[in-house]
């Protein structure tokens, strides 16, 4: 087996921390995305374009590395229907525990909440369980 650093890994996980602390800072925003995107429609008068924007960069963002870094798109093992099932599933899960991986696991664990530390410990205790059950018992 071959060790290689994940450059691009590396650049993506700094991206985040530097993008998180800029809205902290500037805006005094948390930049959990199930938050973000669910006040879009009915956040207060005035607090929406900043969210959109932010929306809007996280695309345009993914479409310009998968452009720049030649990927193309990826072909899925898994059928649609479970993919649609999973993502009710994340929903509802973001929904249960007050935000997201990126809420929590970026920012809250990022400012020591202990909320946020045991929320990110969960999210990642069921990614683990999921993916052994779906790779070695399903």
């Amino acid at each position: 087996m071959e060790f290689s650093i994940p450059w691009t890994s590396l650049l993506g996980g700094m991206m985040l921390g530097l993008s998180a602390t800029i809205l902290l800072l500037f805006n005094g925003k948390v930049a959990g995305i199930s938050g973000i995107v669910s006040k879009i429609y009915k956040g207060r008068a005035g607090d929406t374009s900043w969210r959109v924007l932010f929306v809007m960069g996280m695309v345009v963002g993914g479409v310009a590395t998968a452009k720049w870094f030649g990927l193309g798109p990826v072909s899925m093992v898994v059928s649609t229907p479970l993919v649609l099932i999973s993502g009710l599933l994340v929903g509802i899960g973001t929904k249960l525990g007050n935000g997201c991986t990126s809420g929590h696991g970026i920012c809250g664990m990022g400012r020591l909440s202990v909320r946020s530390v045991m929320a990110t410990v969960t999210f990642m205790a069921v990614a683990m369980i999921t993916t052994f059950v779906m790779t070695h018992v399903l």
